[in-house]
């Protein structure tokens, strides 16, 4: 009996330790919203598979410090050390993708300073991880480990004015209209509640599922993706955004996510 009982436990213990060597699946449509705020930031989405993780900035004594407001910034929490460093050592380690043999993966840096000196120290910072980060010119794109994305009140015109780039900016509904370079602006992302008025209770009115298709379909007809911030982070509007073939749920509930979409199938 003593034999049978130290073999399930062995047995137990291998299964465990495989579960946890188990190669994550990478999600390649979902966003980490405000991801250092979580206990490890970028490696808690990793973790759960994302792709896509934002990251707030702010200048303080020429240093990029992450942190949602100002008083909450701290000199060790930098963009290099919380997520450019990991990034590019997992990219050297994985044959050049975050996951290995995995998909693009995006970092959104959120401007919360003066975008011009902002900007200036950040592309000074990212010219060191150039062997990673996807390069953007006017009219090709060369994907790399790492492709970043500069969101919040980010410099259009500066960036725009560089013939090699090692990041793009995220739009606004109304670029749909001007439609700019996709290569500048390849993403499209949206407070929900400036255009929407569901909040997830019932049904989602049709007029209202409709104008969010139309959107969709109009921003990957100019090769554009979309996401949405700021609505209510549940099952009833993550089904929605799905239906609707929005590119990136966000969400500040990673593991939440994660369960949802491989109940329903949808982990892609």
């Amino acid at each position: 009996m003593k034999n049978v009982f130290c073999l399930l436990i062995t047995l137990v213990c291998a299964l465990v330790l495989r579960a946890a060597d188990a190669p994550i699946t990478p999600l390649t449509n979902v966003h980490a919203h405000n991801d250092y705020e979580h206990t490890h930031p970028l490696f808690d989405a990793l973790d759960q598979g994302f792709c896509s993780v934002e990251a707030d900035i702010h200048l303080v004594d020429g240093k990029l410090l992450v942190a949602h407001d100002r008083r909450s910034v701290k000199p060790d929490r930098t963009l290099q050390s919380l997520y450019l460093d990991p990034l590019q050592t997992r990219g050297r380690a994985n044959g050049g993708h975050v996951f290995r043999d995995g998909p693009e993966f995006f970092l959104l840096i959120d401007f919360k300073t003066a975008p011009g000196p902002t900007w200036e120290v950040l592309r000074g910072v990212l010219k060191n991880y150039a062997d990673m980060l996807t390069e953007f010119r006017d009219d090709s794109v060369q994907r790399k480990a790492v492709t970043v994305i500069l969101t919040g009140d980010s410099p259009r015109e500066q960036v725009a004015a560089e013939p090699v780039r090692l990041a793009a900016v995220d739009g606004r509904l109304p670029d749909l209209k001007t439609n700019p370079n996709p290569h500048l602006v390849p993403w499209i992302s949206e407070d929900w509640w400036s255009d929407f008025k569901w909040g997830g209770n019932g049904a989602m009115p049709a007029d209202q599922m409709t104008k969010l298709r139309e959107i969709v379909a109009k921003a990957h007809a100019q090769g554009r993706k979309v996401r949405f911030w700021g609505g209510p982070d549940i099952p009833a509007l993550w089904r929605v955004q799905l239906d609707a073939g929005v590119d990136f749920i966000n969400t500040d509930r990673l593991a939440d996510l994660r369960r949802f979409l491989l109940a329903h199938g949808e982990a892609k």
